[in-house]
């Protein structure tokens, strides 16, 4: 197994993250068992191939509530489609929000050094990438740009979902191949989802399509 040269390569854990520490490489125990259900490598032994996540990664997937969960996230992203999120007219604004992942969802938050809840970190972005300012409230940001179809969407369009028992109480930048970047909720990090997850599915109500370049010259929707 490559435990030990993952241990190697890892920052050393405080003390209050000995146990996320514990439950990562657990993580990875997790990963080399799977990886042996579909498949062995040489001689028979399982393979987790943790190579392409960096030391800052593990760091912040260890300092996750669900550390497990952080690392199979990161490990399904890096099966995304290349060009998901990349080609797109309005890649910057999703590149903003990439440039976020792993910071912590705080209620209000509204920058890397509190945190972000939803909207924080969209308003962030469009604010960042574009110049744009975009009201602090997801059922505010809304109201801007155009509605969208669900079977038209583009990336850099903004996702909505029904979280809190209202329509619009959560917001997304979409990103392609039915993937969107968001800050979830407290004790998550920015982080990539899929929208066809039942959870998201079950809970979307609709998406806006904001043309950037008049929204900006104009200062208001």
């Amino acid at each position: 197994m490559h435990f030990a040269r993952l241990a190697s390569a890892l920052p050393a854990p405080s003390t209050r993250r000995a146990a996320s520490w514990v439950r990562l490489l657990g993580a990875a125990a997790c990963a080399g068992v799977l990886a042996g259900c579909a498949g062995t490598g040489p001689r028979g032994q399982a393979q987790a191939d943790l190579s392409e996540i960096s030391p800052h990664e593990m760091e912040w997937i260890a300092a996750s509530d669900d550390p497990i969960g952080e690392l199979v996230t990161q490990q399904r992203n890096r099966s995304l489609p290349p060009q998901a999120g990349r080609t797109a007219p309005d890649s910057a604004l999703i590149g903003a929000a990439l440039s976020q992942l792993g910071v912590r969802y705080r209620y209000g938050g509204s920058s890397p050094e509190t945190g972000f809840d939803c909207s924080g970190l969209v308003a962030y972005s469009a604010e960042q990438s574009l110049g744009l300012k975009l009201p602090r409230n997801a059922a505010e940001i809304a109201g801007w740009g155009t509605s969208v179809a669900r079977g038209e969407l583009r990336p850099g369009d903004l996702v909505f979902f029904n979280t809190m028992g209202r329509r619009y109480s959560h917001v997304g930048i979409y990103m392609g191949a039915d993937r969107f970047v968001h800050s979830p909720s407290a004790g998550g990090v920015v982080r990539i989802e899929d929208m066809k997850m039942a959870y998201w599915a079950k809970r979307y109500n609709g998406a806006r399509r904001l043309d950037f370049a008049s929204l900006a010259s104009a200062g208001n929707p």
